[in-house]
């Protein structure tokens, strides 16, 4: 009877998760006391630290919350963080949770108009070098103006749209029929070979997409959280921020749509694949059926879709309010005037997020033991330790580094943090301040596309329902993401160190941007040309 009784509470323990998995997350929870006890308390954060990527790498055979949520809860029993560190860290990421509560659901409803666009897209455009510019430079561009996560939204909605549309099809059914889309046993035997072709085709123009919101979100003010923080700190405005990180972003954006292009054409890392004809074929059988059978009330709700559509747009572009707050505003507009009333139907517009959100928190946790136990200091000190053009270079690498190892919003915190203390107690002027500032911002934004933990689009992307339908793991995330890395890093690395400072100094000289901008210096302490500030200026 008792092996009975223990024989279910271990096969209850994480689920249909593999044994080897859950012995291993055991093995970790035992060890992590006995690590503190016997090498101390840094030691053990940064095992922390590599046990919690573990579980994001493996993150399908068992969604991370529920084993990454152990390891933060016993961070926070041993002392390693505190729940008021950890809340603290959920109070600075409030409007990426409101974000992720209210934007995605909000994409849900706009979902009829985006499958309109991107089916018209995908049938039309055959080249599958234009469609990968394509979804690249909309990742881009739009996440200049918006946001990372919710172009993400955008893109996975688009590709769970797609992959249902086939797999439905290909296990027998109409387009109007119910289907389980996990189920690879339905789909007949002869579009089998299909449909791994067509989640290879997904998985690379996701990846196209996910790159591209990299790309565009390190260029403008908006594109990410860190950057707000960054400019508030230095006082830039959004011109200002834009032309003070083009030395940097522009060639690397050029970069990257050749890499785009060159990964297509060599079909090298998970590229290449192209849409089999079969699909295009039921594609288009799905364009001209939803055309076919479009009502009055459908068309109507097309272009209330559209106009809540531009709202969104505008709304972000001129940050109007909080991102998650224009997002509950579309959840509103989009329902209101498209007959979406009934909670249930409105309800299912939150499955896909909220499970991300409380991963996202479970995530803050492990962030705040960083935080608390100095994990990155002894780099920080090394870094401000050097000089000249070696340090900017220094700074670009180190917050790249952690970025793709931590999160990129939490590096960008704690660098400019100490940047102004630097900057405050006199150990750098405010030129050097202005060029680290930019080497801080950009290298947090673009190595940092080296792994899902990276950045939270990515990591969206790898929780999110689309990536086990493509079979887009941690590990086929890292290596698709790789020639990126290592083109982009390169093109950043040496536009900070060859092209950042006498390009700025032209524009310093031209009055494109001055030593000031908006920042104002602390009482007492002496200005880029020696002046100081009066009290009360």
């Amino acid at each position: 009877m008792s092996r009975i009784f223990s024989s279910a509470y271990s096969g209850n323990f994480l689920g249909q998760a593999p044994d080897w998995y859950k012995l291993t997350l055991v093995g970790f929870l035992v060890l992590n006391p006995i690590l503190l006890q016997t090498v101390g308390p840094y030691i053990t954060g940064w095992a922390f630290i590599l046990e919690f990527i573990f579980t994001l790498a493996m993150a399908l055979k068992c969604y991370p919350l529920q084993p990454g949520g152990l390891l933060a809860i016993e961070a926070v029993v041993m002392g390693m963080t505190s729940a008021e560190a950890v809340k603290i860290e959920v109070e600075g990421q409030l409007e990426v949770i409101l974000l992720l509560i209210f934007m995605v659901a909000g994409i849900y409803f706009m979902k009829d108009m985006l499958l309109f666009i991107f089916s018209k897209l995908l049938v039309k455009v055959r080249s599958k070098i234009m469609i990968s510019l394509i979804f690249s430079l909309m990742g881009a561009v739009l996440s200049a103006f918006l946001d990372a996560l919710t172009v993400t939204a955008v893109i996975i909605t688009i590709g769970v749209g797609f992959f249902s549309i086939y797999h439905k099809v290909a296990s027998g059914k109409e387009f109007h029929h119910d289907h389980d889309t996990q189920d690879d046993e339905q789909v007949h035997q002869p579009n089998r070979e299909d449909l791994e072709r067509f989640r290879a085709y997904l998985r690379s123009l996701m990846m196209h997409a996910a790159v591209g919101t990299a790309l565009g979100g390190v260029t403008t003010l908006v594109g990410e959280p860190q950057n707000i923080i960054i400019a508030n700190v230095a006082g830039w405005e959004f011109a200002e921020f834009f032309i003070r990180m083009a030395p940097v972003t522009m060639p690397v954006l050029m970069v990257g749509l050749l890499t785009v292009v060159l990964l297509e054409v060599t079909k090298t890392f998970g590229y290449g694949a192209k849409l089999p004809d079969a699909v295009r074929h039921i594609l288009v059988r799905f364009d001209t059926y939803q055309d076919g059978k479009r009502t009055k009330a459908d068309k109507a709700a097309l272009v209330i879709q559209a106009i809540v559509a531009v709202w969104l747009v505008i709304g972000l572009a001129l940050h109007l309010a909080a991102v998650g707050l224009i997002g509950l505003t579309v959840i509103i507009l989009a329902t209101s005037f498209t007959g979406v009333i009934e909670e249930h139907r409105i309800g299912k517009a939150f499955e896909e997020a909220l499970p991300f959100t409380a991963l996202l928190v479970v995530f803050f946790a492990i962030v705040a033991m960083i935080h608390d136990q100095h994990l990155f200091q002894p780099i920080t000190d090394f870094v401000l330790s050097l000089d000249g053009q070696l340090q900017i270079t220094a700074f670009f690498l180190a917050n790249g580094v952690l970025s793709a190892i931590s999160d990129n919003v939490f590096v960008a915190t704690v660098y400019i943090g100490q940047l102004e203390t630097a900057l405050e107690s006199g150990q750098i002027p405010r030129d050097v301040f202005d060029l680290i500032a930019v080497a801080i911002n950009t290298g947090t934004n673009i190595p940092s596309v080296a792994t899902p933990n990276g950045q939270a689009a990515f990591l969206f992307l790898l929780t999110s329902a689309l990536a086990p339908l493509i079979r887009l793991s941690y590990g086929r995330m890292v290596i698709m993401a790789l020639p990126y890395t290592v083109t982009m890093t390169l093109t950043g690395l040496v536009a900070v160190y060859v092209w950042l400072t006498p390009i700025t100094n032209h524009m310093y000289e031209s009055g494109m941007i001055t030593h000031h901008s908006t920042y104002q210096i602390p009482d007492g302490a002496a200005g880029p040309e020696g002046e100081t500030k009066n009290p009360g200026h």
